[in-house]
């Protein structure tokens, strides 16, 4: 006599995984359309700038959507108007020896404080910290004053000689990013004999990547849209940088519009293609840098 089982009754089990199924898929759908509209925030704006900088004066203000013929030419004036390829030169300049200074001096310190131990690291590294409550308006008066006494007003060195001093918060990101390696690979390297710099140079830098790539899309940022700055610093206009051009495509009577949006559009694209070009590792740099210690 054979005896059966009884087959268990799955029914329920099923209609809990459809309807969990549902309700996080109804939970993504919620999320993405959050997201759509926030983002259109962002997106609507440089929309906007787009439009505005393929119109002429008149229709910028009476038609917000699509030009009725787009005004191509207003790329071409807008560079003409200004000494733009000038302009480029100095900011690209200026570009170029800020990242080289913010990566030897913000690494340099950052190992200093992550890596190596010495008398009253963690209270100093505490001092550098509070120096970022120090917005640059408070201090912008005491550092006029000290490059005006070393000569260096109507120069690029108060735009540039500043980075080789390091920053505190890519100080502070960088030092957050090194604490997450482990300490095993530098000891390892000291017994095959390789001094403190050899250590960071050839391990901690190599795997630090997303970070100094965060640092050095932050430095682009602040230094390709820098104004005041410049502004405060440069006397001579054929010193100037883009960001203190674009005032010359605009007078007090007659402010040319599209010229100027045109050249925030030319601006603004150099930042975005950047930015897609290396999201990865800004990223992954902003979020390992938060690995404790």
């Amino acid at each position: 006599m054979t005896s059966t089982s009884p087959v268990p009754d799955v029914g329920p089990s099923i209609k809990k995984v459809k309807s969990k199924t549902r309700a996080e898929k109804l939970q993504t759908l919620i999320v993405y359309v959050l997201l759509i509209l926030f983002s259109l925030a962002f997106i609507v704006p440089f929309l906007w700038l787009i439009s505005g900088s393929l119109k002429n004066s008149s229709e910028l203000f009476s038609n917000p959507g699509i030009p009725k013929v787009f005004q191509w030419s207003n790329y071409k004036e807008a560079f003409t108007a200004f000494p733009f390829l000038l302009y480029l030169k100095n900011t690209l300049l200026i570009l170029v020896v800020n990242i080289f200074g913010c990566f030897i001096s913000n690494t340099l310190i950052a190992y200093g404080f992550a890596r190596i131990k010495w008398k009253f690291r963690d209270a100093i590294f505490i001092i550098v910290l509070t120096t970022m409550l120090l917005p640059f308006q408070v201090t912008m008066v005491p550092l006029f004053l000290l490059f005006q006494k070393l000569g260096w007003i109507g120069t690029f060195l108060p735009l540039t000689v500043p980075a080789f001093f390091g920053n505190p918060f890519f100080i502070f990101l960088l030092r957050q990013f090194f604490l997450g390696i482990p300490y095993e690979l530098s000891e390892s390297a000291r017994i095959d004999g390789a001094n403190e710099f050899k250590i960071f140079w050839r391990i901690v830098l190599p795997l630090s990547k997303p970070a100094i790539t965060t640092v050095i899309i932050f430095t682009f940022l602040n230094t390709w849209g820098d104004f005041i700055g410049p502004l405060i610093f440069l006397s001579n206009n054929k010193l100037y940088t883009l960001s203190l051009g674009v005032q010359q495509i605009m007078s007090v009577n007659d402010p040319r519009w599209p010229l100027l949006l045109a050249v925030g559009v030319s601006m603004t694209l150099p930042v975005l293609i950047i930015f897609f070009l290396m999201q990865k590792y800004f990223i992954q740099g902003i979020a390992m840098s938060g690995i404790k210690e």
